[in-house]
């Protein structure tokens, strides 16, 4: 597995060994020894989630304020712009952000430590993204933050107004959010 280090230094770009031939492909997703020695992270996962959805989706900005979950995310087919927040006041990256192309061709993975909102655009006709949580989805921790915040300035490489909930449509801004210590 390659690690590539981000402008965030906690979030991590992760590219599995893809093998390829004239049947197919094999790729490991998910090892957890492999991923301890290649990022120094021990994660242990306890919730799978799959999103399906369609182009010009955007999911967030997500996270949980009480038991912050860690997220490793992959999309399986089609292609997302996959952002992580950092919402750590005490951070010094506080309110800065990485965006990654993750899709079904690079295969690669992106890891958002607990502590940061993770969100994600669709790029392609259709996205299944899959992620791995460390932490349970709690109802009651739930938060999301304004996807088009103009503190964060996120560059969604719009082409087109995106389609959201409900609940990321009325999400407050950065400055009234609640977030992490």
């Amino acid at each position: 597995m390659k690690v590539i280090p981000t402008d965030l230094p906690e979030v991590l770009i992760l590219e599995p060994a893809v093998f390829r031939d004239d049947r197919g492909f094999f790729s490991e997703s998910w090892n957890a020894r492999t991923f301890r020695e290649a990022t120094g992270v021990n994660a242990e996962f306890v919730q799978d989630n799959h999103s399906r959805s369609t182009r010009h989706v955007l999911r967030g900005i997500h996270y949980q304020v009480s038991k912050p979950q860690g997220k490793l995310v992959r999309a399986v087919t089609g292609a997302i712009l996959d952002v992580a927040v950092d919402l750590r006041r005490s951070s010094p990256r506080f309110g800065r952000w990485v965006a990654v192309e993750l899709s079904a061709d690079n295969h690669r993975q992106l890891w958002v430590p607990p502590g940061f909102g993770h969100a994600f655009l669709v790029q392609s006709a259709v996205a299944d993204v899959l992620y791995k949580t460390t932490e349970y989805w709690i109802k009651e921790y739930d938060r999301s933050m304004r996807w088009d915040d103009p503190t964060l300035a996120v560059d969604w490489q719009l082409s087109e107004a995106p389609a959201l909930s409900p609940k990321d449509a009325a999400a407050p801004l950065l400055a009234s959010a609640e977030v992490f210590g």
